[in-house]
């Protein structure tokens, strides 16, 4: 059964999309106060159709994951991620504010909905610590595939990204500044506290979050999250998929995946996790990935079969 959806635009702010009036996705497009933590837009809070809670926000360990966001840790050395800059393996983490940039929030050329989907574009400025415009964005969100029986819902998420600087922009991570399997970048995900410690799911089956960390993409093509909620007697499971263009030659660079269950619950589709590329002036790159959000404790059969019915 299809459950309807609605979106509110609540200008200079957030745009809200429910399922049969719950509230399952806010994307908040307005500036953070804290600059140290990278402004810019994400998608906060995302829930099952049933409700329940499957986003973190502003965690006491990393103030600066806000639900899914556009991250790059690494780009030219500034910190699009926020928060402390890794300097490489003699120094480690530091607070560096003239590092942190920002992503500024420019126009909605596109916003539609109707019962089945919701779909968005946005343009955004990708700005340096220092006021420089180094890339312009083209974003788009699209909520669909609300499915009652399934008990899940869908967003796609793409980016378009063209180098404006006027010199080479490098794509790196941790990783490539130094520090071992540390290589997340790109688009993240951070999970509230009670997927701490949760299930991770491999298209092979279950799987544990060091084996995971880094596989990549041309091995698994997604990666699939499930635990048990602490507040409600429930199961929720999330599921994160590279579309097929990711995988092969048009990609820019060679995806990898960045996953921990332990000691916090994250996952982050890593476009330069273990080298670093460089985006030339006036090219682009892009990338489209897709989230499931479900209700229930989901395996892999499963989440095979719904991905292969679900077309891109």
């Amino acid at each position: 059964m299809t459950a309807r959806l609605t979106a509110v635009h609540t200008h200079g702010d957030r745009i809200t999309v429910a399922a049969d009036g719950t509230e399952i996705l806010a994307y908040v497009y307005r500036p953070d106060p804290e600059a140290f933590e990278s402004r810019k837009p994400y998608a906060h809070p995302l829930r099952t159709l049933a409700g329940n809670l499957v986003s973190g926000y502003r965690p006491n360990d990393h103030r600066w994951h806000k639900g899914l966001q556009m991250t790059a840790s690494h780009l030219s050395g500034q910190n699009f991620w926020g928060g402390n800059s890794y300097l490489g393996p003699d120094t480690g983490y530091r607070p560096v504010p003239e590092r942190v940039g920002s992503m500024r929030h420019d126009a909605f050329p596109r916003l539609e909905a109707t019962d089945e989907r919701v779909d968005l574009t946005e343009e955004l400025t990708w700005i340096s610590n220092g006021g420089a415009e180094w890339a312009r964005e083209r974003r788009t969100l699209a909520v669909h595939s609300a499915d009652r029986t399934e008990g899940a819902w869908v967003l796609d998420w793409a980016i378009h990204l063209t180098n404006v600087r006027g010199e080479p922009l490098h794509f790196g991570s941790p990783t490539t500044a130094g520090r071992e399997m540390a290589g997340y970048t790109g688009l993240q995900w951070r999970g509230p506290r009670d997927f701490t410690g949760g299930q991770v799911l491999t298209p092979k089956g279950p799987a544990t979050d060091e084996a995971t960390m880094g596989t990549p993409a041309t091995e698994a093509s997604w990666i699939g999250f499930t635990t048990e909620h602490d507040d409600v007697d429930a199961h929720s499971t999330l599921v994160f998929a590279h579309a097929p263009e990711n995988t092969g030659e048009a990609a820019v660079h060679p995806s990898h995946w960045f996953v921990r269950s332990l000691p916090i619950p994250t996952v982050a589709f890593s476009w330069a996790f273990f080298e670093e590329f460089e985006l030339a002036p006036r090219q682009s790159f892009s990338y489209r990935y897709r989230v499931v959000v479900a209700d229930g404790a989901w395996e892999a059969g499963r989440v095979g079969k719904y991905l292969e019915a679900l077309p891109w």
